[in-house]
């Protein structure tokens, strides 16, 4: 898929949700409908998800194809780390602090200096526990 084509599909799914929120207060008096039920929870869905989408537009903005790929395949092993470093990358543009699209380079010195940032307790620790026997089976044959 090229990149405009990713930006359409994006602004018309941003365009489905703020028409599902602008439905549900259809009626007179900006009240949700009695059949919507829980009116709360699809905004606050609504919302979320439309928050979502922004972050996405603004990390497509941010990073180039390779380290997109990169930060996706993090996200699937490691989703937390992944999502720190997305929240660095956006208050790093919002700060003007990024000049131009991040690299995978660059991606990776920011990972490295994340890691280095880390206390070592987080780290983990890979710890071999060999079993040691005392007694030979060839003392109890003494001949």
């Amino acid at each position: 898929m090229d990149d405009d084509e990713l930006q359409a599909i994006r602004a018309k799914r941003l365009a489905e949700l703020q028409g599902q929120g602008q439905s549900q207060f259809g009626q007179p008096g900006g009240a949700p409908s009695a059949s919507s039920g829980g009116g709360r929870g699809s905004e606050e869905e609504a919302k979320k998800g439309q928050m979502e989408e922004m972050r996405v537009n603004m990390l497509y903005q941010i990073l180039d194809t390779s380290a997109r790929e990169r930060l996706g395949r993090i996200h699937m092993v490691k989703a937390d780390k992944a999502r720190a470093v997305e929240d660095l990358l956006i208050r790093m543009a919002q700060t003007n602090q990024l000049r131009g699209k991040v690299s995978e380079s660059q991606l990776i010195d920011l990972l490295g200096r994340i890691n280095q940032q880390e206390p070592p307790a987080s780290q983990n620790k890979v710890v071999f526990n060999r079993r040691r026997f005392d007694d030979d089976s060839d003392e109890d044959y003494d001949l």
